[in-house]
């Protein structure tokens, strides 16, 4: 499949990237890895006027260093490669969640090739959406792309994934952000005005559609996470119909800090690709603190993640199946977690 028409621009530097997509605004894109936005491009999901190479910038902005200090905890550059971060054995040790997340993304190729930044600011997916254009015409379009900048008036106004809304339902897809939801991460973002720093579960907008907080002028440049999370145990589990390129059709996430007793001193548990973001599953923090590891409790966790799911229609497996495999993903998130801190089975 061919790409639309574009001009393409190579920025020497964070500013000089900031001030492209500034002038051209939702004619722009940025291209990073690639491994998202060529595939899309290649299906008419975007006709962007300008695509802003930003690869080059990996090393002279230090967008691809993985830095990490007592005082100021771990930072990872935007263009750190997926590889780089899974096979980092300083994230293996101290953030053994987040490299087990990202471990399991697609395959080695796509790996090598796509960034951490790409994959946190990932398009929402669904069975309609991800589509050629000659496939989405034959459904009349869908209401993501009836109202995106770059095909407006182009597609249909329906959700074909819940016909009975006006909301878009397309699904967060990615793995790497409910790992770093669960060490309380935050990401650095240069625009106009300079840098700025939000908490990742803020930047994400529970939205189909507007899936995330980044401006049209806007870059995403780093990842933060703060050291009291060093040394957390943590687990990634993930449903797919391969083992290897498929996107997830669920994911858990949980990290834990459990002392020599077994005593849960902190946890926390995110969820991916059953929701139109990646989310904390509220009050988990809550119910295990102070807590041991028992069957009851760990139920009890797992029932909270299944209200938390919303799975919707989508190609692979069933709503049913996807929400039953967060209770059994969740549960066995947990017993790992809890056996790798406390040394002891469960």
């Amino acid at each position: 499949m061919s790409m639309p028409a574009f001009r393409l621009e190579r920025p020497r530097s964070v500013a000089g990237a900031v001030s492209i997509l500034a002038a051209h605004g939702p004619d722009a894109m940025i291209l990073a890895g690639g491994t998202d936005v060529v595939p899309n491009l290649q299906m008419k999901l975007f006709s962007p006027r300008v695509l802003v190479d930003i690869k080059s910038l990996a090393k002279v902005c230090r967008l691809s260093a993985i830095e990490w200090s007592p005082g100021n905890g771990l930072r990872i550059g935007a263009l750190s490669t997926l590889t780089a971060v899974c096979e980092s054995l300083l994230i293996q040790e101290k953030f053994p969640v987040l490299a087990r997340a990202v471990a399991t993304i697609a395959g080695p190729l796509q790996r090598n090739m796509g960034t951490l930044g790409g994959n946190l600011c990932l398009e929402t997916r669904c069975h309609w959406y991800n589509q050629s254009e000659f496939w989405r015409k034959s459904l009349g379009g869908c209401l993501k792309l009836q109202v995106s900048d770059a095909l407006a008036g182009k597609e249909g106004p329906v959700c074909h994934v819940a016909p009975g809304g006006r909301r878009c339902w397309a699904a967060w897809s990615g793995d790497a952000a409910p790992a770093l939801l669960t060490l309380d991460a935050e990401i650095e973002i240069a625009g106009p005005a300079g840098l700025r720093r939000v908490a990742l579960a803020q930047f994400y907008r529970n939205d189909g559609m507007d899936r995330i907080a980044l401006g049209r002028d806007e870059l995403l440049t780093a990842v933060r996470v703060p050291p009291r999370m060093a040394g957390r145990r943590g687990n990634y589990r993930k449903l797919r119909v391969r083992n290897s390129i498929d996107y997830p059709l669920a994911g858990v996430a949980v990290s834990m800090d459990v002392d020599p007793r077994g005593v849960c001193r902190d946890a926390r548990l995110a969820l991916t690709a059953v929701n139109p973001a990646p989310l904390l599953v509220k009050e988990v923090g809550e119910w295990l603190i102070g807590q041991t590891a028992s069957p009851e409790l760990i139920e009890r966790v797992a029932q909270q993640a299944i209200r938390t799911a919303k799975p919707l229609t989508t190609s692979g497996s069933t709503p049913v199946y996807r929400r039953d495999m967060v209770r059994v993903f969740t549960r066995r998130a947990l017993e790992e977690a809890w056996r790798e801190t406390a040394g002891a089975p469960v």
